[in-house]
C-alpha cells in the first residue's frame, strides 16, 4: 500500500521521512508533559512540600508543550510540502496518460469525470498525504514506544492498559470491512453525479428552448439523491463501529484504574508505578485515536490512486519516436478497418490513395465515416487493422508531435482557450512574430469582426471562445492553420457555421491556404468542392465511387442525389414557404 502512495513522491520522499521524524519527536515531548504531571502528582502523594519542586514540574510542563508545538508545526510544514509535490507529480503523470489516450476514450470519460479526477479527487488526497501518512505513522511509533516503556515500569499494569485494545481493534476491523465493501459504489455514484451536473449545466440552453426542464431536472435530482443515499448508507454501516472503537481504544484507564488500585492496596504494585502508568496511558490516548483514524484513511488513499490510474488505463495510442521521413506528402489508406467500440466497424476494408499537392473531397451521408477517416489520419484513434502511410511512412512510426507538424486540421467545432485571440492564433506557430499572426488573421478574413472588438486581436476569447460566434471561431481556427503552414491540410466542415456572404470570404481564404498543399476536404455543401481533383463517395465506411464531379454526376446515383440535395439547400430559407416546398420536391 505504501509503495503505491510513495510511488509518486519521488525525490520528495525525504521530506515525508523528515516530517515523520519531527512529528515523532514532537509527540515524545507531548508524552514528557504527562511525565511532568506525574512528577507533580507523585510529589504530592509522597508529601513533598517545597514550592520549587512544583514550580520545576510546571516549568517542565510548559517547556515541553512549547517544544511539542514547534516540532509539530515544522513536521507538518515538511509533510505538506511533500504532499503538494506528490500531487503535482500525480497530476503530471495523469496528464501524460491522458495525452496518450485515444480521443474516443477521453470523450467517453466525459468532462465531469475528468474534472473530478484532476481537481476534486486529487485535492481530497492532499489531506490524506499531508496528515494521514506522516501523522499516522508517527502516532503509531510513539504509541509503541510508550507501551514498551510501560512494561518496564510494571508489566502487570501495562497489560491492564492494553485490555481495551482488542475491543477497539475488533470494532475498527469490522468498520473497515463494511466500509470497503461500499467504497466502490460510493465513488461510482459521485462520478455519475459529477457527469450529470456538468451535462445539466452545459445543456441548459437546449433544456430551456425545448421545455425539457422537468425531464432534465428529474435526471439531475435522481443522481444527486442517489449519491446522497449511497453516502448515508456507507456512513450508517460505519457509525456504530466508529462509536465502539472511539470509546474503547483511547480508554487505557478502563481496567488499569480499578484493578490497578486493587493491586496497590494488595501490595502487588506500587502507587507511584500506578500513577506513572496511568499518566503514560493518558498521554497515548489521543495518539491511539489519531493513529487509528489516520490509518483508516490510508486504504482510501491507496484506493483513490488506483482508481485514478484505472480511469486512464486504456491502451495508449501506438506511436513511435521517429521524425517524419516520408518521400513526399502523398497519403495512402490501405485496407483500413476501425470501430469506436472495438466491435462494430465504421470503416470497412477501405483503401484510398491521395496524391501530393491535390485536393481530395470526401462526401457521403451523415454517419458514413467521412470525418472518422480524417480523424484517423491525424491519429486521434488507432485503427483496428490495415495501415495509413504518409509519403510511404506509417503514421504509427512517427511521434504525434512529428505527425502534427505535417498536418493542419480544421474542424467545424474549434476550441478557443480563454486567452487573447492573438495567442489563440499563435498556437499554430508558437515562435511567430506579431506581424505573422496579424497577416494570418487578415488572410482568414478576421479583420472585419476584430475591428469591432475593443482591444481588437488582443481581446479575450472567453471560456471556450464564447465571446465569438461559431463562424468567427472558425475563422480564428483557419488563421491558426494559415499561420502553421503545414504541407497537409484537413478541412472537416470548415465553413459549417458560415452565412453565404462570409462563406465566400472563407472560401477565398481557404483557396490561398491550400495552394500547393495536399488537401482533404469534408463537406455537406457539395458546390464548395465541385472543382476538387478527386471526389470520394463514402457509404457505410466503404468507398462507393470516386472521380471528378462531372464523372460522378453521370456514374454515381448516390453522388447525384447528394448533389441535388446540396443544391436545394443553397436557396433554402426558414421564412420562405416557396423554398420549403422546393426542398420537399428535391427531397422527394
Amino acid at each position: 500500500m505504501l509503495k503505491k502512495v510513495l510511488e509518486y513522491t519521488g525525490e520528495y520522499k525525504k521530506y515525508t521521512y523528515r516530517a515523520i521524524v519531527f512529528l515523532v519527536l514532537g509527540l515524545m515531548f507531548n508524552v514528557f508533559q504527562f511525565l511532568a504531571i506525574y512528577k507533580i502528582l507523585n510529589g504530592a502523594v509522597s508529601g513533598v512540600k517545597e514550592l520549587p519542586f512544583y514550580l520545576s514540574g510546571l516549568a517542565m510542563l510548559l517547556v515541553c508543550g512549547i517544544i511539542y508545538v514547534l516540532l509539530y508545526i515544522y513536521g507538518l510544514t515538511q509533510s505538506h510540502y511533500s504532499a503538494y509535490q506528490t500531487l503535482k507529480n500525480l497530476r503530471i503523470s495523469l496528464q501524460h496518460r491522458l495525452e496518450n489516450l485515444p480521443l474516443g476514450k477521453i470523450q467517453q470519460l466525459g468532462v465531469g469525470s475528468l474534472k473530478k479526477v484532476f481537481i476534486d479527487d486529487i485535492d481530497n488526497m492532499e489531506l490524506m498525504m499531508a496528515h494521514a501518512l506522516p501523522e499516522g505513522f508517527s502516532n503509531v511509533a510513539v504509541t509503541l514506544i510508550v507501551v514498551i516503556a510501560m512494561f518496564f515500569v510494571d508489566w502487570k499494569l501495562a497489560l491492564l492498559s492494553l485490555l481495551s485494545f482488542p475491543i477497539g481493534m475488533i470494532s475498527m476491523m469490522a468498520m473497515y470491512a463494511a466500509g470497503t465493501s461500499k467504497m466502490g459504489d460510493y465513488y461510482s455514484s459521485a462520478q455519475k453525479m459529477n457527469d450529470t451536473i456538468v451535462e445539466y449545466i452545459n445543456g441548459m440552453e437546449v433544456v430551456k428552448i425545448f421545455g425539457r426542464d422537468g425531464e432534465s431536472y428529474k435526471r439531475f435530482s435522481k443522481d444527486v439523491i442517489s449519491y446522497k443515499d449511497f453516502t448515508i448508507a456507507w456512513y450508517k454501516i460505519c457509525w456504530p463501529w466508529m462509536a465502539l472503537y472511539g470509546s474503547f481504544l483511547p480508554c487505557v484507564a478502563l481496567f488499569t484504574l480499578p484493578i490497578g488500585g486493587y493491586f496497590v492496596f494488595s501490595g502487588i504494585s506500587e502507587l507511584s508505578d500506578l500513577l506513572l502508568v496511568l499518566c503514560m496511558g493518558f498521554s497515548i490516548g489521543p495518539t491511539i485515536m489519531k493513529a487509528m483514524s489516520y490509518m483508516s484513511v490510508l486504504p482510501q488513499l491507496n484506493y483513490k490512486i488506483t482508481a485514478l490510474e484505472n480511469i486512464l488505463s486504456a491502451e495508449p495510442l501506438k506511436q513511435g519516436k521517429n521524425l517524419f521521413t516520408g518521400e513526399n506528402h502523398s497519403i495512402r489508406f490501405e485496407n483500413v478497418c476501425f470501430a469506436y467500440d472495438g466491435e462494430n466497424n465504421v470503416i470497412n476494408e477501405l483503401s484510398l490513395d491521395i496524391e501530393e499537392n491535390s485536393v481530395t473531397a470526401l462526401v457521403g451521408e451523415s454517419g458514413s465515416g467521412k470525418s472518422t477517416l480524417a480523424k484517423l489520419l491525424v491519429h486521434f484513434y488507432d485503427i483496428s487493422s490495415g495501415k495509413i502511410t504518409m509519403g510511404g511512412q506509417d503514421i504509427t512510426d512517427m511521434s504525434l508531435e512529428s505527425l502534427n507538424e505535417e498536418i493542419s486540421f480544421v474542424s467545424q467545432e474549434q476550441f478557443l482557450f480563454n486567452m487573447s485571440l492573438f495567442d489563440n492564433i499563435k498556437i499554430g506557430k508558437p515562435d511567430a512574430t506579431r506581424e505573422e499572426v496579424l497577416e494570418a488573421a487578415k488572410k482568414a478574413q478576421c479583420e472585419e469582426f476584430l475591428s469591432k472588438l475593443d482591444r481588437g486581436i488582443d481581446s479575450l476569447a472567453g471560456d471556450s471562445g464564447k465571446m465569438l460566434s461559431g463562424g468567427e471561431r472558425q475563422r480564428i481556427a483557419l488563421a491558426r492553420a494559415i499561420l502553421k503552414n503545414a504541407p497537409i491540410i484537413v478541412l472537416d466542415e470548415a465553413t459549417a457555421f458560415m452565412d453565404p456572404e462570409n462563406e465566400d470570404k472563407m472560401n477565398r481564404a481557404i483557396a490561398e491556404l491550400i495552394s500547393d498543399k495536399t488537401v482533404i476536404v469534408i463537406a455537406h455543401r457539395l458546390y464548395s468542392i465541385k472543382n476538387a481533383d478527386k471526389i470520394v463517395v463514402i457509404n457505410e465506411g466503404r468507398i462507393e465511387a470516386a472521380g471528378t464531379h462531372e464523372k460522378l454526376i453521370k456514374s454515381s446515383e448516390r453522388y447525384k442525389r447528394l448533389w441535388e440535395l446540396s443544391e436545394g439547400t443553397r436557396n433554402w430559407s426558414a421564412v420562405s414557404k416557396d423554398s420549403v416546398e422546393n426542398m420537399k420536391e428535391v427531397s422527394a
